[in-house]
């Protein structure tokens, strides 16, 4: 009776922080990223801003859970991407047409075929889709990424009103705070001109304020353990606000 969790992007930063934090020691853990490498976790290879990678998965998905007589699954869509920073109408258009498959589509097909492969499962199932403050506050230079988190934070909304009322199962959005991560180095080598915010984020890191990717970890798992977060919701970890 092995249990079986999914987290995407878990070769880096907060995805591996998640599986080094993971509560269940017995589970099957799969890495779902593009390099791989991460201890404790079996690398399913794919490319999640390429629709090719959505169907890998769906299939890998599908495969594991043919047999599956355990009591629990979990999947949580962590990875992501930044790239490329700066004002919509001057960046490459490949690039960024990547950034929006990635940012705002992956999380729903992906979400969807979890929830399709889950369905009528005797099992606790569970699904997480990682977000950021970035959802609700604009910031020039992220179009692309604000409206990939605010995409899946409605996507959370609309399918946990389906789960509660049809399914069953626990869907949440969660938004850790600002964590020291690749990504941050990344947004703190920005040029004002393109991410006119940089100051505030470059800021964040000079006071120590960025949070530890293992302390956002636990409180991601130790919030599936609460009984008072319905399905559905939106999670500020920070404050543990919910919408």
């Amino acid at each position: 009776m092995t249990d079986l969790v999914w987290i995407t992007g878990a070769s880096t930063g907060l995805g591996r922080a998640l599986v080094d934090a993971l509560p269940l020691r017995d589970a099957r853990v799969f890495d779902v990223s593009r390099s791989g490498g991460t201890p404790d976790a079996e690398h399913v290879s794919a490319d999640l801003a390429d629709p090719s990678g959505w169907v890998a998965v769906e299939a890998h998905l599908r495969r594991q859970l043919e047999a599956f007589d355990g009591e629990r699954v979990v999947f949580v869509h962590n990875a992501g991407t930044i790239d490329p920073m700066g004002f919509a109408s001057e960046l490459p258009i490949d690039p960024y047409r990547r950034q929006v498959m990635l940012n705002a589509a992956a999380p729903q097909v992906l979400g969807q075929a979890f929830l399709a492969a889950t369905n009528g499962l005797d099992a606790r199932v569970e699904l997480v889709q990682i977000t950021s403050g970035a959802a609700t506050t604009p910031y020039e230079g992220w179009s692309a990424y604000g409206a990939g988190k605010a995409a899946a934070e409605q996507w959370v909304r609309t399918v946990g009103l389906e789960q509660a009322a049809r399914g069953g199962a626990m869907v949440l959005a969660v938004a850790p705070g600002v964590v020291a991560t690749r990504m941050q180095e990344q947004i703190r080598a920005m040029d004002e001109r393109d991410f006119p915010a940089v100051d505030k984020f470059r800021g964040l890191h000079e006071r120590g304020e960025l949070i530890d990717p293992a302390e956002a970890a636990r409180g991601i798992w130790q919030l599936l353990e609460r009984d008072d977060i319905a399905t559905g919701s939106v999670v500020d970890l920070r404050s543990l606000t919910t919408s």
